[in-house]
């Protein structure tokens, strides 16, 4: 295999970090650079973004990675992409942004839900007329407010001179692939991220069943590509916006639940990976589809044919240390010389500023004394799924400070992880090995407490929060022939950490733990009365 060239954008949240990587024998990062963008959300629910944002900020950092690996663009094999998922981006037949796009966060479609899903006779939630063909077709079913089926039917309701505009039905990095390469695809995982998907043997694409049953229009779904295909070349346009050459291939590429795990090596049947980053999630390679309902999780289609990765969500999981920088230690206690916005300053949020707390509270007993702190600051998901659920601290006394308060929240967090993790046994095996990816893994206090709390030996990678962006590299090396299949990945990421279980604080954590679990249902009627 020889050396290949290739760009890769991993389009996350508040911000996208455009990656130039040389494929090898290893997966090497050349350069790199980070850019911002907004994230507008209202007490309704709503959480939009600006398609133009994402854009301008993928145009200036590849300009800068250019620039500082001085690399002539014209040795670019490939183009790939991993990306947040379950947004909705619809365009008109330009391929222009009819509306802002609606991120995965948003939640005001609950009326829509109710309509089209939750009446008549249920199991869990959802009317079991449409459940179970939904189960059956799909190996999921759209039962959640933030499910992308009810933002689009929120626009058909309350928006129909927008509605009447609408060519297609695009995702984040689908909007970005149109972009570069005037073609509106998509590509599987994201697919069945519109929950619209038929993933039986020789039915696989969109469900005219389940389309019908939930009132989608199919002319507005579009052409579904795999993740290592070739979805069209770099335009004359684009390649000027974005200072790189016209003709590049442009691959598919994957959304973060799919492509996270290629680039953590977790890629073998029974694999388990973490991510940590601004969500959260535990994901363990599968080779059939498998649902738990009752728990909100689902086997979804991965970008290696054949396999899917049992996924289970916390939408807030980086989110939390945002909110620890703004209310807990930059606003009191000066954590830094000066103030600065985390959303254009992903590395600091992730190296300087996570090191310094981290720093700060490793005097912290494992437990805090008995305080916890749960991580739902934008409702929960899994597994119960509740929009009106809210992070709170628990078990605060006389003896607790600040430094306990932080450790908490990294603990809580952690919480929610083995949560997952004992939820997900209870239909699969995951692995007493975990691979641990997302900026949270460049905590070795973190990676601690991870292990500790499950348990389970946790590897950390080289360079972790860069996982999702070497998934999508790897797709881009086997579209372009340079590595036989996705598996490889395995031998392609190099693990630069292990993390033993210390049995002295799981024994504290178990303690905690029980309780973590109790507090939902303890306050379930007191966040509905709150925020419902």
């Amino acid at each position: 295999m020889g050396k290949t060239l290739i760009m890769a954008y991993d389009i996350g949240t508040t911000g996208v970090k455009t990656c130039l990587f040389e494929v090898d024998k290893t997966v090497t990062l050349l350069g790199a650079a980070m850019g911002g963008y907004s994230l507008h959300t209202k007490p309704d629910g709503s959480a939009e973004q600006i398609p133009a944002e994402w854009w301008s900020a993928i145009c200036d950092t590849s300009k800068k990675v250019i620039e500082k690996t001085g690399i002539d663009p014209k040795e670019i094999s490939g183009i790939s992409f991993c990306s947040q998922m379950q947004g909705l981006v619809i365009v008109d037949k330009n391929g222009e942004p009819i509306r802002n796009a609606f991120s995965y966060m948003d939640q005001r479609a609950k009326q829509e839900l109710k309509e089209n899903m939750a009446y008549g006779p249920q199991i869990a939630g959802a009317n079991i007329f449409k459940l179970i063909p939904s189960l059956m077709i799909t190996g999921a079913v759209s039962a959640s407010v933030k499910d992308p089926v009810y933002k689009y039917k929120w626009v058909e309701k309350h928006e129909p001179e927008n509605y009447k505009k609408i060519h297609k039905w695009l995702d984040v990095k689908e909007y970005i692939i149109c972009k570069m390469t005037g073609n509106c695809v998509m590509t599987q995982d994201s697919a069945f991220g519109t929950l619209l998907y038929d993933i039986r043997d020789g039915k696989r694409g969109w469900s005219k069943t389940v389309c019908k049953l939930l009132g989608v229009d199919m002319k507005h779904l579009p052409e579904i590509k795999k993740s290592t295909d070739k979805v069209g070349v770099l335009t004359e346009k684009a390649a000027a916006e974005l200072g790189l050459c016209s003709g590049i291939a442009v691959f598919g590429g994957g959304g973060d639940a799919s492509l996270i795990g290629v680039g953590a090596g977790a890629t073998s049947l029974g694999d388990t990976h973490v991510y940590s980053g601004t969500s959260g999630w535990v994901g363990t390679v599968v080779d059939k589809s498998v649902v738990d309902t009752s728990a909100m999780i689902a086997a979804i289609v991965g970008a290696q044919d054949g396999y899917y990765n049992y996924f289970a969500e916390l939408e807030t999981a980086g989110k939390c240390l945002e909110w620890v920088k703004d209310h807990l230690a930059l606003d009191e206690i000066g954590i830094y010389l000066k103030k600065e916005d985390v959303a254009a300053s992903k590395e600091s949020l992730f190296t300087s500023l996570y090191d310094y707390m981290t720093d700060a509270i490793k005097h912290v007993p494992a437990g805090c004394g008995g305080v916890i702190f749960t991580p739902w600051l934008h409702g929960n998901r899994c597994p119960f799924e509740d929009p009106n659920s809210r992070g709170m601290f628990f078990n605060i006394s006389l003896e607790t400070g600040k430094s306990e308060l932080i450790r908490a929240v990294l603990e809580g967090v952690c919480y929610h992880l083995r949560w997952f993790i004992e939820t997900q046994d209870k239909k699969v095996k995951t692995s007493s090995t975990i691979r641990f990816v997302g900026g949270g893994a460049l905590s070795a206090l973190t990676c601690q407490i991870l292990a500790d709390c499950t348990g389970r030996t946790v590897e950390v990678t080289e360079s972790p929060q860069n996982a999702g962006a070497v998934g999508a590299a790897i797709t881009a090396a086997v579209g372009l022939g340079v590595t036989p299949n996705m598996e490889q990945a395995k031998s392609l990421v190099t693990v630069a950490a292990t993390y033993k279980p210390n049995a002295e604080n799981k024994a504290v954590y178990d303690k905690n733990y029980d309780v973590y679990k109790q507090l939902y249902k303890a306050n379930k009627k007191n966040f509905a009365a709150l925020n419902g």
